[in-house]
């Protein structure tokens, strides 16, 4: 198996996932050029991270790559469960966190070319943030009854886990939100997440 990852990105939740396996696997770290250079584009024609290659499987988008390894590495337990309504309350919130609240950083990461007014962009920079920490709210809420967002760790904590650590990057202001600091500590202490960080030559 062979993973392409950006240090940092959202690919460190299948990259987590991949240590938690315990297999076999590459790690190749690509950067903003070489996403869009011929070679990748023929292997992801979005020029995106991450990226799976398992033998004559290519497979990209976090969704499909983690499905994917949790059905053939069951043991691993990346759901957080054996059962199926534990594994549905995980997936609940990895598809919150992929869908909706990644999404909702792409202001502040890259506005739109067509985007030229300087008071605009602040304004929709402000609604941005304000609307991260209106959908980490949720989050924060779910941590003040348990560790984890399922039943256990999980790939969904470690995606919250990566959203985090942008928030930190772009000085997202969560204070108020209890639960998400120690939630972020724990989750950097896991054996796998410290590795991927290790790896990726990130700053804990």
């Amino acid at each position: 198996m062979k993973l392409y990852y950006m240090p940092g990105a959202c690919s460190m939740t299948p990259h987590t996932a991949l240590e938690w396996i315990g297999q076999p696997y590459e790690a190749q770290s690509v950067n903003r050029r070489e996403v869009k250079s011929p070679e990748y584009l023929k292997l992801n024609p979005q020029g995106a991270v991450p990226l799976l290659v398992d033998g004559d499987l290519v497979l990209s988008q976090n969704a499909a790559i983690l499905a994917y390894l949790d059905a053939r590495f069951p043991q691993a337990r990346l759901f957080g469960s054996d059962d199926l309504k534990g594994k549905a309350r995980a997936w609940r919130w990895l598809a919150f966190l992929n869908a909706d609240v990644h999404k909702a950083f792409s202001p502040l990461f890259h506005l739109p070319d067509y985007v030229h007014d300087e008071a605009v962009k602040t304004a929709m920079q402000s609604a941005a943030r304000d609307n991260i920490r209106h959908l980490l709210a949720q989050a924060d809420a779910q941590l003040a009854a348990q560790p984890y967002l399922g039943d256990d760790v999980s790939v969904a904590d470690v995606y919250l886990y990566v959203l985090l650590r942008w928030c930190r990057s772009l000085k997202l202001d969560l204070a108020d939100l209890l639960q998400l600091a120690p939630f972020y500590v724990r989750l950097g202490e896991n054996a796998g997440v410290r590795s991927v960080i290790t790896q990726e030559n990130l700053k804990p």
